[in-house]
């Protein structure tokens, strides 16, 4: 993650918001008081946001945990040739 100073933020606002929409890299701000800050697009936002109530889920953890168990064992589902067309008919 890129650091930029309070100043130089400020001077170069646009370009660093479009940098950190473009590139999907936070940047850090720092300031003198040492109460620093973060800016990071929306969308990066929430898809840390549902990364985060993912894995605060029990339940779903527990799905992933035993779906990569069935994969490492070769004993998952596997699609009939019809239905592979069918996927990647689309």
């Amino acid at each position: 993650m890129d650091s930029i100073s309070v100043n130089q933020f400020r001077a170069a606002l646009k370009e660093c918001v479009e940098k950190v929409i473009s590139q999907h890299d936070p940047l850090k701000v720092t300031r003198r008081n040492g109460a620093d800050f973060v800016v990071v697009s929306a969308e990066d936002w929430e898809r840390e946001q549902e990364t985060l109530r993912i894995l605060q889920s029990s339940d779903l953890m527990q799905q992933i945990s035993e779906s990569f168990a069935t994969h490492l064992n070769q004993q998952g589902y596997t699609p009939s040739t019809e239905e592979m067309d069918e996927i990647f008919s689309l």
